[in-house]
């Protein structure tokens, strides 16, 4: 009798997992790269220029629902080297986390670095995910621009994860906490944290890509 309940129990099981897995549709890309930066900022005066202080990158698979690869590094900053209490208490990022780490020109050479072994070698179709047009549209640029650094032709197209977001569900989130909540998703690790929020965003995108979502991209620069 056990053995014919095992057996049921597990029959059902795999005929969920069918049924879930029809859901699935196929996607337009390959890869989802979820990028989300932490940034210089202070609660008493406006910090210019911004400088990226964390760079983190997770490369998810729509085919197997996994992070299959991590790109993430501590950015020394140029020019206001020194992080105001604010931005540690805010981010979760020590001085120390950030001395005598790569600068952006190096921090991007090794992304591209990354990017060539993860997709571009592979000629694999791909596209940025964000919480947000801030990270690809304002932060990202606008640090280019001041340090007369070229901006890599993959950077200006991306998904903004908000805006699909209201596509699937009718609602315009306001964060990315107000996504986890409406999908029941736990929140993992800390918020503002440039990893961790990878980590929600690309359980987000998962539970999506789950729900039978079809993704596009969202925004473009021309």
């Amino acid at each position: 009798m056990r053995i014919f309940r095992s057996l049921l129990a597990h029959r059902n099981i795999m005929a969920t997992a069918q049924v879930f897995k029809s859901t699935v549709k196929t996607q337009e890309f390959d890869y989802f790269f979820v990028l989300d930066f932490e940034a210089t900022c202070d609660n008493t005066r406006k910090v210019i220029p911004q400088e990226i202080i964390e760079f983190p990158v997770l490369k998810f698979n729509w085919k197997s629902l996994q992070v299959e690869s991590e790109f993430h590094q501590y950015v020394q900053p140029r020019v206001h080297r020194e992080l105001s209490p604010f931005c540690i208490e805010l981010t979760g990022i020590l001085q120390d986390m950030v001395d005598h780490q790569p600068h952006i020109e190096e921090t991007l050479q090794n992304f591209h670095k990354w990017m060539t072994a993860e997709a571009l070698k592979q000629n694999a179709t791909f596209t940025f995910v964000t919480c947000g047009d801030w990270d690809l549209k304002t932060m990202l640029p606008s640090q280019c621009r001041y340090f007369g650094i070229d901006n890599q032709p993959y950077f200006k197209r991306w998904i903004n994860i908000k805006k699909a977001f209201a596509d699937l569900t009718g609602v315009f989130p306001k964060g990315m906490m107000a996504m986890l909540h409406q999908l029941h998703i736990p929140h993992i690790g800390r918020h503002h944290s440039g990893i961790d929020d990878c980590r929600n965003i690309a359980a987000i995108l998962k539970a999506m890509v789950e729900r039978g979502y079809v993704f596009s991209n969202t925004s473009i620069l021309t």
